[in-house]
């Protein structure tokens, strides 16, 4: 595939591909004799990873250090194991907060008509005259 067509079935953008690819988080991707660059199978792997890491919110930085992780000769497997741990437990933390903050608009919009009965009666109470205000415009009379 082309880069166009690799950046359709994707959904990212060709300057995103060719910087993935500059920052070496994608392999060297093969040309052909046109100059062309040609994504095989192994090059769409690493495409469909990076925008997973990315979708789930792992920095560039950690990308890299992954991918130089996965690249190295020595076993890094508990090292990668690790930022991929650290990347889980951070979207879990999310899903929680935003689980939190559905349930709070859940309960406001099932309240929805409480709510603005409350805070009408709560406005009009702050309209009419409190017992301070009608002490100072009695002295203010008196001047």
């Amino acid at each position: 595939m082309n880069i166009a067509q690799v950046s359709q079935k994707f959904g990212v953008t060709s300057e995103t591909l060719r910087y993935w690819e500059r920052l070496g988080l994608l392999p060297r991707i093969p040309r052909n004799e046109s100059g062309y660059r040609t994504y095989g199978e192994l090059e769409m792997n690493w495409v469909f990873f990076v925008k997973v890491m990315r979708n789930a919110g792992m920095s560039i930085e950690s990308l890299i250090e992954f991918i130089n992780l996965y690249r190295q000769q020595t076993d890094s497997r508990a090292a990668q194991k690790e930022l991929l741990i650290e990347q889980r437990d951070k979207l879990v933390a999310q899903q929680q907060a935003i689980a939190k903050t559905l349930n709070y608009l859940d309960f406001k919009i099932d309240h929805f008509e409480e709510h603005v009965l409350t805070y009408e009666n709560e406005k009009l109470s702050y309209d009419q005259p409190t017992a301070f205000d009608q002490a100072a415009k009695t002295a203010g009379e008196r001047d």
